[in-house]
Formats: structure tokens, C-alpha cells, sequence
């Protein structure tokens, strides 16, 4: 079997070091691309009304986050193509070495222009930071092992997507906004220190004969997709007919794209791999357990503020156990595969549970008291972390030694599409329902979440009690269509034919 065929071929290439010495040679030069990869997307959020404040162009400063997020989805392919013609080493030093420029120049931006062309550049670095940083662990480490250590990649992740906002918000405060580029050019040269230390691999050599066309089909893709999902999910009627005409020209490039990639002698996107069955529903179990645990993550917030009367302080306490058992639900599942070779049967189940968790938040969620609440969302995370290690090690396996960068690439990629969807579609229900409940109070519904309960002091006690009301069932209708995307990604999960290595 095609599965069983692209095992061998991996277990043939990988360090065959002890796990001790293996794990101190390999992950601490992994490591370190993948933390500064997930901490450039967060540790910004923080400063942005500094930097707004500063440069006095708000309308313009969520570009600073978008242009980040647009460049880094673009670029992920890219990477992952020529990291696996010409080496994945050599192409993290580039990456590297552009995630330093970028990150002197968006500390030194004069404007709000300025800024955001640097972040479109450091979103170009921070792309091949994650794609090489997985592709890199599927070229060292032998399969039963991999599974470990993208439970430790996921750790990483996770830890800098806490660890970012509160440093950034410490650093705004007592350094400038400019702190939170310039914290991180000491640990880029660590990094490209670390990364000599890797083996420099076997590229496929030959004549490099790159996509052009279809990187520029990719983009023409990728960016006004991303920019339709963002004005969609702030659900202005006025911005829908610019959402429209942005997703219309995503859908025409998407299918020059496919018409381009099956004509390309060396295609940007691996379509031949993703018409595999098996590669494109593990994509799918990517992008459907992404969308679920952004969306949550994006609107939980909103929900312990508004319903539950939850202080801001109080706040990111109660959102750490969501946050945190993420990654010992991948650390976890990563010691599964490593020790009995089982690997889409954990999420299959643990998907499954995270829908069932999900679904009694969404019921009884505001009955509970704040301690049951942390042990409601730990649970959360947990079973959604059984996600992350195995779509990477399932994709390497099928993708063989020759395309791990493609592979690598395709997650993330599937990943970034779908917390933009799950985020795009959640909102879309959230509004939706308050819009056909009580137009009053969906057009309110902005100034509730910058006030809170304050809001509301306007209404009398009983329209007060009654909009609370129908906001609670707003919500249970957008934690029914989390619920909805996890017990899809369980459904994906048991479709996936390669469940053991």
C-alpha cells in the first residue's frame, strides 16, 4: 500500500542518533524558528493601539496584524517547495535572515505605510519559520518519533500564542512599541546559530525550475480570500459588497491556480499529493480543528464579558486552561504515537469529546460557576490538541522524503484558511441570530463588547435582562457551530486510512 511504501521510504532517511542525543541536536534548532514564527503574530496585538495612538492612523492599524497573516500564508508554499528542491537548512537560514531584516525595519518605520510593508516582508521570513521548522523534524527524526516531537512543536506553539500578548503588552508599556520587534533580534541569531547545527540534508538538486506563475496565482488567491474573510467576519453590511468582489476574484484565481499546477512542470502545490484521499481529508481535519479552537479562543472572551459579567482581569485567568491544555493535549498524544504507533484513532476520539464538551458549554455554560467553567474548558483543550501532531506526522508519512516541505507547507496553509473561515463563520451566526432575534440590540452589539454590562445601563431592567437573555442565545448558537466544526474534524479523523506506523 502507497502508505506503507512512503513509511519505508522515510525510515530510511532519518538520524538514526539515540532519542536523548537526537532530541538535544534537533529540537532546540527547531525550536526557536517555531516559537519566533508563532510569537510574531501575537506579541504585536498588545502595542497596536500605541502604535495607533502614535502614528494616529487607526483606521489602518489592524493592516499591521492582516499584511503579517496574508505574507506568511503565501509564503508557506513557497518555502516548502524549495526547501525541497535545495535544502530545508539553507532555506531556514533565509528565512532567518529575512525575519532579522524585517524585524530592525518594522522597529525603525517612520508611518503606518511604512510598518505595514515591513510586516508584509517579516510575514514573508515568519512563513518559512513554521513550514521548514515541521518539514525539518520529518527529515531527522525517525516516524514512531515524530509524533513527540510535533507534540512539542504544538507546546511551543500554544506557549508563545500565551506568552505573546502579556510580553507585549509589558514591553509596549516599558519600552515603546518598538520593543516588540527588537525583543526578538537576539533570538534570531540564536536561531541561526542553532541551525548550523542541523544536518544540511539531501535536497532534490538539479535545474530549479520554479512556479511563477502559480506563486502570483497563489497570492491572487490567497490574499483577497483572507481579506474577505476578515471584513465577513466583522459583519458590516456596508463592507459585504467589497467581501463579495474580493471572494469573486479569490474563486477566479483559485481556478487559474488548479488549471496552472496540473499544466507546471514543477508545480508550486503538490496537486498530484493532494488528490490523495487520505492527504486532502487530513488537510480538512487541519483546517476544521483550527476553526474550532480559534473561533472558541476568539469569542470566549467576548462571551465571559458580556453574559457572564466577567471582569478583564479576570478574564485571561479563566481562558488559561483553554490555552495551556492545548499543548499537554499534543504533548500527550505526541507520547501515544511515539509508544504504540497509533495515530488518527486519537483524535477520531478526541475530536469527538471536544464536540461533546463544546456542546455542553453551549447548553449549561452559564449555569456553571467559574471553577466549573476552567475544568469545562480544560477538557476543551485537552481532546482538541489531539489534532495537531497527527495531521503533521500522517502528512509527512504520505508525502515521502522528497516532498516533506509540500507537506508541512499544506498545514499550515490549511490551518491559516481555516481559523479565517471558522472565525468568519462563527461570527456569521453569532450576529445573525441576534440580528433576527432583536435588531436593536444587534446593532448595539459593537458598543456591548467595548463596554461590557455598562452597556446596558441605558435600557430599563427588564429590556436589560431580556437583551442579556438573547445575547446568551446568540452565543449558544455560535458554540453549537464550534461544536458542529470539531465533530467534523472527528468524522474526518476516522476517514483517514493510516492509523498506525
Amino acid at each position: 500500500m502507497a502508505p506503507r511504501d512512503g513509511l519505508a521510504e522515510a525510515e530510511a532517511g532519518p538520524s538514526r542518533l539515540p532519542s536523548r542525543h537526537l532530541f538535544f541536536r534537533v529540537f532546540p534548532s527547531i525550536m526557536l524558528p517555531m516559537f519566533l514564527a508563532s510569537v510574531d503574530g501575537t506579541i504585536v496585538a498588545a502595542a497596536l493601539p500605541t502604535i495607533a495612538a502614535e502614528m494616529g492612523e487607526v483606521e489602518r492599524v489592524s493592516w499591521v496584524v492582516v499584511a503579517f497573516l496574508v505574507a506568511a500564508t503565501i509564503a508557506a508554499p513557497v518555502y516548502g517547495k524549495l526547501g525541497d528542491v535545495i535544502g530545508r537548512r539553507r532555506m531556514l537560514l533565509v528565512a532567518l535572515g529575512i525575519n532579522l531584516i524585517a524585524y530592525v525595519l518594522c522597529a525603525t518605520a517612520g508611518s503606518m505605510t511604512m510598518l505595514v510593508l515591513a510586516r508584509v516582508l517579516h510575514g514573508f521570513g515568519a512563513g518559512g519559520l513554521m513550514t521548514l521548522a515541521h518539514a525539518l523534524i520529518g527529515e531527522t527524526v525517525p516516524p514512531r518519533e515524530r509524533g513527540r516531537y510535533q507534540g512539542y512543536n504544538a507546546s511551543i506553539y500554544v506557549s508563545a500564542s500565551m506568552f505573546g500578548p502579556v510580553a507585549g503588552g509589558w514591553l509596549t508599556q516599558h519600552w515603546g512599541w518598538q520593543a516588540v520587534f527588537l525583543v526578538n533580534v537576539p533570538l534570531c541569531l540564536l536561531a541561526v546559530a542553532l541551525a548550523f547545527r542541523l544536518k544540511p540534508g539531501v535536497p532534490a538538486g538539479g535545474r530549479l525550475h520554479f512556479d511563477f506563475l502559480g506563486a502570483a496565482l497563489f497570492a491572487l488567491f490567497i490574499a483577497p480570500a483572507l481579506l474577505a474573510l476578515e471584513q465577513a467576519r466583522r459583519f458590516r453590511w456596508e463592507a459585504m459588497p467589497w467581501a463579495a468582489g474580493l471572494l469573486g476574484l479569490a474563486i477566479a484565481s483559485l481556478m487559474l491556480l488548479l488549471r496552472q499546477e496540473r499544466r507546471a512542470t514543477s508545480p508550486l502545490l503538490p496537486v498530484q499529493l493532494l488528490k490523495q484521499s487520505a492527504v486532502w481529508r487530513t488537510d480538512a481535519l487541519a483546517a476544521a480543528s483550527g476553526a474550532a479552537i480559534v473561533a472558541l479562543i476568539t469569542f470566549l472572551p467576548i462571551y465571559l464579558a458580556v453574559v457572564r459579567g466577567v471582569q478583564p482581569g479576570e478574564i485571561g485567568l479563566l481562558m488559561l486552561p483553554l490555552t495551556a491544555l492545548t499543548a499537554v493535549g499534543s504533548l500527550t498524544t505526541g507520547q501515544i504515537i511515539a509508544r504504540t504507533g497509533y495515530t488518527a484513532i486519537v483524535p477520531s476520539i478526541g475530536q469527538a469529546i471536544c464536540a461533546c464538551l463544546v456542546v455542553l458549554l453551549a447548553l449549561v455554560g452559564h449555569g456553571l460557576s467559574n471553577t466549573e467553567l476552567s475544568f469545562l474548558l480544560g477538557g476543551i483543550a485537552l481532546s482538541s490538541g489531539t489534532a495537531m501532531p497527527v495531521v503533521q506526522v500522517t502528512l509527512q508519512l504520505l508525502a515521502g522524503p522528497k516532498q516533506l516541505g509540500a507537506a508541512s507547507a499544506s498545514v499550515q496553509f490549511s490551518r491559516s484558511i481555516g481559523a479565517a473561515v471558522g472565525t468568519a463563520v462563527v461570527s456569521a451566526v453569532l450576529f445573525a441570530t441576534l440580528a433576527a432575534t432583536d435588531g436593536e440590540i444587534a446593532a448595539l452589539f459593537g458598543r456591548i463588547i467595548q463596554e461590557g454590562r455598562a452597556a446596558f445601563a441605558h435600557l430599563s431592567p427588564a429590556r436589560a435582562s431580556e437583551a442579556q437573555a438573547e445575547i446568551r442565545e446568540a452565543f449558544r448558537a455560535a458554540f453549537l457551530t464550534v461544536a458542529a466544526l470539531s465533530a467534523t474534524a472527528s468524522a474526518l479523523a476516522w476517514s483517514i486510512p493510516l492509523r498506525r506506523i
